[in-house]
This record gives C-alpha cells, structure tokens and sequence, in this order.
C-alpha cells in the first residue's frame, strides 16, 4: 500500500502584501510543521515622515528566522529596493545562499560590500530564462520588462502544482532595455497547469496599458530644446531605461550630462558591467558641473521623491556642494510620485519656484510612464497563465480587492485575499487562509534594528507632539530641600519662563503630601508622584502630556 502524503504547498507574505513596497515572500513544501522554506525578495520601505529620526523600514523577519534551519534559499526578482533593499541588514538572521541574475548580483554585492559580512554570503548566479531547482521546488525564471534591467518571473514547481511569481512587471513591446516579455514562456505555464498566480496590483486602477519607455524620447527631447538654462532632470536611480533615454535626448541637444548623487554612480556602475549602456557615453562627475555652460548643461538627480539628503532636495535648498540652479534654469521630474511623498516633493518643488525655476512633472508632458502593470496588462496574464488561484500582492488592501475582482473577470476560479502575516494553503484542497503568523516593521535607528512599535519609537513620536521634562528635586529626610528645577525640550522658548512656577509649585506640593522618607525607601513612589503632578501641571497649562523624568537626589 502506497503511503499517503500530507504535505502542504503554503505561501506567507511577511510584506508587501496589503502595502506597496517591503517584499518579503514565503513559499513552504512539506508536512505540518516541517515544511521547507523558500524566500522570494527581501526588501525595504522608505519613511515617509511618520516616524521621526528613521529613514528605512523592513518587514520583520522572525517567523522565517525562528525557522531558519529550513530556509533553503532566497531567491531575488530584480534589483529595486523594495526587493533587495534589507539583505544587507537581515541576511545575518537567516544565513541562506541567494539566487539571483547578472545585473541584480552586481546591485547586491555593492550592498553587501558595506557590510562586515559580505564575504560570507553565498551568492549563485542563475542566467536570465535559466532553470534550477532548490530542496523540493522546481524554478524557472520567466524573464519580463520593468523599469529595471532583468526582472523576472518565477514558475515554482512542486509536486502539488506550480506557481507564477511575477515580482514587478509590465508588457513593454519596446524595452529601451533589455528583451521584451517572454510570453510564450508564460503561455506554457498555462498550458502545463497553473496553480496560481501570486501578481503585482500596483496598477489595477489604471485603465489600458502603462506605455512603452521608448515613447518618452521625444517628448524629452523637445522639452529640453525649449529650455534656456542649465537641464535638471530626477528620475530613479534604478531606472536604467530612462538613463539611456535622458542621455540620447540631452546629446540631441548638444548638452553634457552629469550625474549627480551616489546611487546613479552605482547603478551605471552595476550597468556597464552586465553589458547594458554600452552606447552611451561616459556620464561626468559633479566636480565637472561648474565647468560647463549652462546651456550645454544636463544633470540627472537622485531625489525625485523629496529624500532630504538626495541630490536635488539639496540643490532645491541651494547646499550643494557642486551643483547650483537659478532663474531660467528647468528641473524635469521623470517619474512617479510614490503615495505618501506628496507633500515632501510639494515643498521641495515649491523651493525650486521661489528661486525662479521652472517645473515640469509628468502632469505636463508625457516624460514618464509606470514599470508596473495596468488593467489591459494583468487581463493579458491572466490570458496566458489561466491559474485556478490568482492572489494578489504588492499593493493597499483596495488593490487587493480590486484585484481579486479583475481575477474573477478574467475566469479565474479562486482569488484569494492576503496581507502580511497570512498564511495561505494553495494546495491541496480549496485554497484559503489557514493561520496567521507574527508579521511586523523593523527601523534601521542608527546602527541597530529596532521593531517599529518599540518604546525608542513611541518615546519619540511622544516627544516630538508632547514634548520632554526633566524634574529635579533635593531630598532631605524631612522632604523637598532645594528645586525643583525642570528642564524642558519642545515646550518653551524660554527656560526662565513664568509658567514653570505653577509646575514647581505642583511638585513641591506633591511632595509635601508625601509622609516623610528618611531612609530614601519610598524613592520609587515619590518619584511617580512628581511625574504625575508635573505632567497634570503641563496638561492643565499648556495641554500636553510631554514625557516626564524624575532626578531625585538625596542629602543629609
């Protein structure tokens, strides 16, 4: 008699889903509690301004890590920091090799050689279109377009059926880089069976198609023949398309084109070693910025997003080091604005007005189109692949459901809804949410990690609505002998100012309520008795609740 199986094929996303950005996905094979593990991207989050003193977020790895020993492998789609942005921090917690094509490696070796463990780091190379397998999956990289070179698709295999990763895409009929979608590869996914697709929503509200990168050339060019000035043009770092594009138009116009910030550095690096931007001529440096005319001028900018110590938030601010714009001079944003950073390019573009600048963004002219894809698109995939399941990812709950929805449209049986922390059976049986696991944030705050929700961040957000007190008082053993003096931070202008007569008298009143301590015994209870007192003395004043601190100090 034939043993019978009890294996699960599982998916868990640990971010992205729910969310745009911060991928971390799990695929698990095997028994109940025993399953192999393989990761698909691990990346990061930006902030946008809701949490004071922090720059990256990423998902928080600690189901995978407490699993660790059957983690088989990490594999990466492409080279977006959304997708590869956080092994440089949480690589050392899960110790797997990594999986990846030519240009992603180059992008994540740079990554790693700022760290102390880069060397450590088993990295394999897998050819663009290649096959291999890793424990129990079976994988093939299905190569699609996007706003990057090399994203892929991943076919995972396993003997209860196969899944579609799609990472980030689109259906680009005319890459300015790299090949087009491999569409009969993903033809023959649906011809041998699909379970599922696991599908980037980023776009699901957007009617048609997101448009071919080769159409910006031309407008670009023209916007820049009118222009009088120096040319500034942002763009992201990671869109080599655009770079190529940005260049063949500047040289159209007979401009030099410079870039200016580290990223762009990097990633033409990253470039020309895997053989893309071969036909375009060497970029100059920033230091070459002031050597040139104007009018034979072009800058391409890290910092379309309004990032503080980006390129052009600095150049924006006038303190760049190298780089000045004034009146007659354009800045051209050639891209997107990422839900969430509306008010930080807001006011960086409000600087560059004031100063006589003239903007142009993708509300003007036709100068950038999305690497994800829209409605017509997924419609298409859906077409080919033809899954039983369709899960959507990479988007705000209203993707979500949009996107489930668009599925069912497309003939799609099942489309199951997931956010972080689900875990979700595919196979065998009806698909469906079964669990739900730890999922969380981890904030790079200085040179640790930290969870989002940690008393360093709350402190902090309290500290920046409520402000900060230090009280002081003296303590002899028939109570208050000297003070108090408070100190404060984000609450007063004026140290010396009146109203904090009426906080110490509420302290001094505290204390005297106090029975008398000469041994220093009910330090710990005195001490909550100031807090509070001081605390209701700044409610009752100024209405805040700042964070409090109590220094007793004991004489006699």
């Amino acid at each position: 008699m034939s043993k019978v199986s009890n294996d699960e094929f599982l998916f868990v996303p640990l971010g992205g889903a729910g969310e745009i950005g911060m991928n971390l996905n799990l695929y698990g094979y095997g028994p109940p509690g025993d399953e192999t593990w393989l990761m698909i991207d691990l990346g990061v989050t930006f902030n946008d301004g809701a949490l004071p003193g922090v720059d990256v977020i990423m998902p928080d790895p600690s189901f995978i890590e407490e699993r660790k020993d059957n983690l088989a492998a990490l594999v990466l789609t492409h080279a977006h920091e959304d997708h590869v942005g956080a092994v440089q921090y949480l690589w050392p917690r899960l110790r797997c090799p990594i999986y990846a094509t030519p240009f992603t490696i180059s992008v994540l070796k740079r990554k790693l050689g700022e760290t102390d463990f880069g060397d450590q780091v088993e990295i394999i190379e897998v050819p663009l279109g290649g096959t291999f397998s890793i424990g129990p999956f079976d994988l093939e990289l299905i190569t699609l377009t996007h706003s990057i070179p090399e994203p892929n698709a991943i076919a995972l295999t396993t003997p209860l059926g196969t899944v579609l990763h799609t990472g980030d895409w689109k259906f680009d009929p005319d890459p300015v880089i790299g090949d087009a979608a491999d569409e009969d590869a993903l033809r023959r996914v649906g011809e041998q069976g699909a379970l599922a697709v696991v599908c980037d929503s980023t776009n699901v509200f957007t009617p048609g198609e997101s448009g071919s990168e080769a159409d910006i050339l031309e407008n670009l060019t023209k916007i820049i023949a009118d222009a009088e000035g120096r040319v500034a043009v942002a763009c992201f770092a990671t869109n080599v398309a655009r770079l190529e594009t940005i260049s063949a138009a500047a040289r159209a116009n007979g401009r030099d084109v410079v870039l200016a910030g580290r990223s762009l550095k990097r990633i033409v690096e990253a470039s020309r070693e895997n053989g893309y931007l071969a036909d375009v001529p060497a970029f100059l440096d920033e230091e070459d910025a002031g050597f040139l005319p104007n009018d034979k001028t072009l800058i391409i900018c890290t910092g379309s997003q309004g990032e503080p110590r980006a390129a052009l938030a600095r150049i924006a601010a006038n303190d760049h080091p190298r780089i000045t714009l004034g009146e007659g001079d354009s800045v051209i944003f050639s891209s997107r604005v990422i839900p969430g950073n509306e008010q930080v390019i807001g006011d960086m573009q409000a600087k560059l007005a004031k100063r006589g600048i003239k903007i142009i963004t993708p509300r003007d002219a036709m100068i950038h189109v999305s690497g994800h894809p829209a409605r017509d698109e997924l419609a298409r995939m859906y077409q080919h692949v033809r899954p039983q399941i369709a899960i959507p990812v990479h988007g705000e709950y209203r993707h979500l459901v949009e996107h489930a929805a668009l599925a069912r449209e497309c003939q799609v049986a099942e489309a199951l809804i997931t956010e972080n922390g689900a875990v979700a059976r595919l196979a065998p049986g009806p698909a469906g949410v079964i669990d739900h696991v730890p999922s969380g944030r981890l904030v790079v705050e200085g040179n640790r990690l930290i969870p989002v929700g940690s008393e360093v961040i709350k402190s902090r957000i309290r500290t920046m609505w409520h402000g900060f007190a230090v009280v002081t008082a003296v303590l002899d053993a028939n109570g208050l002998a000297e003070g108090p003096q408070i100190s404060t931070s984000g609450l007063l202008d004026d140290e010396d100012d009146p109203l904090l007569d009426r906080v110490r008298l509420a302290v001094r009143h505290a204390i005297d309520n106090m029975a008398p301590d000469k041994n220093g015994s009910d330090d710990d209870k005195t001490s909550e008795a100031v807090r509070i007192a001081a605390r209701r003395a700044f409610r009752e004043i100024l209405d805040k609740r700042p964070i409090t601190r109590v220094h007793l100090v004991r004489i006699g």
